[in-house]
């Protein structure tokens, strides 16, 4: 157990990392600086070794996130350590997701955002550096609430250039700015 424990803090403090450096260091996400000063995020290491285990948190999680106070969790990292690195499998579970997502009610409440440590968009090649966007240090289910979305995308100018921009930054940035951003410091 204190293996699986251990696992845990290190996948939460790679993805603490990634979030810090890349995703809000390189704004590829402009809305998630304001949850992480505000300590909104919850993260959760999963111990699930297969997608049923995966399922059964993503549900709780699921279900925790649409009780609590946006103010307290506005918004939660399932990380996956153990399970789902296989990205065609992990792309499959996102079906099995959103199906969770209808059959708890929490369509149109709740989303699912997908980062995985091999993330590759459909139309790409799989060393294209846009797809670092998307990649984490682990498999993560990204659980959002679709009003705190809707409320900063209309906060937010020009909204749709966002996945533009990103691609532009990751081009400029290279694989070697990548996994200088990504090593960890001496």
């Amino acid at each position: 157990m204190a293996d699986t424990h251990s696992q845990g803090h290190a996948a939460i403090a790679a993805t603490r990392a990634w979030l810090t450096r890349a995703v809000i260091g390189l704004n590829l996400c402009p809305f998630a600086k304001a949850v992480h000063v505000k300590d909104q995020i919850r993260y959760v290491a999963s111990a699930a070794t297969d997608a049923d285990g995966v399922a059964a948190d993503l549900e709780r999680e699921l279900r925790l996130l649409a009780d609590s106070d946006a103010e307290t969790i506005d918004t939660t990292l399932i990380i996956l350590p153990s399970a789902l690195q296989d990205f065609g499998d992990y792309n499959d579970f996102l079906g099995r997701g959103d199906r969770l997502l209808k059959r708890l009610r929490l369509r149109g409440v709740l989303q699912i955002a997908s980062f995985h440590p091999d993330y590759q968009f459909a139309d790409s090649a799989p060393d294209d550096i846009e797809n670092c966007t998307n990649r984490s240090p682990y498999p993560i289910l990204h659980l959002l609430r679709e009003e705190s979305v809707a409320r900063a995308v209309d906060a937010y100018p020009d909204p749709d250039d966002i996945y533009e921009r990103n691609q532009q930054t990751m081009r400029r940035l290279g694989w070697e700015g990548w996994r200088a951003l990504m090593r960890e410091p001496s």
